[in-house]
């Protein structure tokens, strides 16, 4: 049967409640709300950079398209230019003349046509720029908002490590010079029982569990000997009486 101060098993309610508040800190620390918050603006940035990158790709196809168009106007633009300039020259025989004019009507036909599909490709790329911009927009927005949920959570996150720091600076205080056996009992109790590795005894009341004992259960832990480590028999508890003489 194991034993150990009672001076010791009493601290041991002390170590108890740091580390129940450290695994608090650590729940508090993994679920806090801003955590949730920038998860969900994760999701929609990324959503939006879907979008902004499709945009983006689109609206640079249409300047490729709108770049063609351009220059097929030019081109038509530039025959006409020097079909006008041979017939204006006087120097063609009346036959090419006729084909001139036949050509220079022809071109005027072909550089509207062309001129209709520049201005549709200028009107779409005009407005899927507007759209783009407000993407980007809303993009900033986003990126915004998410930097300052993140300062949040970082400025909680320091709130959390600063005070989970002075507890573990406290509980290596108490663990100090405490018995070495009990302690590594104590450690390995907590492990099984999910963080719970002693409970007090407060007359019949078993705090950390919040059970009440039966006389007789009562019985056997009051009358063990004030150093012997009794622990419960279902899950191994180590049990402080908080009454007992300390040495």
């Amino acid at each position: 049967m194991a034993t150990a101060p009672p001076a010791d098993q009493l601290r041991l309610l002390d170590v108890q409640e740091l580390d129940t508040r450290t695994q608090q800190l650590a729940h508090r620390r993994a679920n806090l709300p801003e955590l949730a918050r920038i998860a969900e603006l994760d999701a929609q940035v990324a959503d939006l950079t879907a979008s902004l990158v499709d945009s983006r790709t689109a609206a640079s196809d249409l300047r490729r398209e709108l770049t063609k168009a351009e220059a097929d106007v030019e081109q038509v633009r530039n025959r006409a230019t020097r079909d006008q300039g041979r017939l204006d020259s006087g120097q063609v025989g009346a036959k090419d003349a006729q084909a001139l004019v036949s050509e220079l009507e022809s071109l005027a036909r072909r550089q509207s046509a062309l001129e209709e599909v520049e201005l549709d490709v200028m009107e779409r790329l005009e407005a899927h720029d507007a759209a783009l911009a407000r993407l980007d927009a809303a993009n900033a927005e986003l990126q915004a908002a998410r930097d300052e949920v993140v300062a949040t959570r970082d400025a909680r996150f320091a709130e959390v490590d600063e005070e989970a720091a002075q507890v573990a600076a406290r509980r290596a205080e108490l663990v100090a010079g405490l018995d070495s056996g009990l302690l590594a009992l104590y450690e390995r109790v907590r492990d099984q029982n999910g963080g719970r590795g002693v409970v007090a005894l407060r007359g019949r009341y078993l705090e950390g569990l919040n059970v009440s004992l039966s006389p007789a259960e009562l019985n056997v832990i009051t009358s063990a000997a004030p150093e012997q480590v009794v622990r419960l028999e279902d899950y191994g508890h180590i049990v402080v009486r908080t009454e007992a003489p300390a040495e």
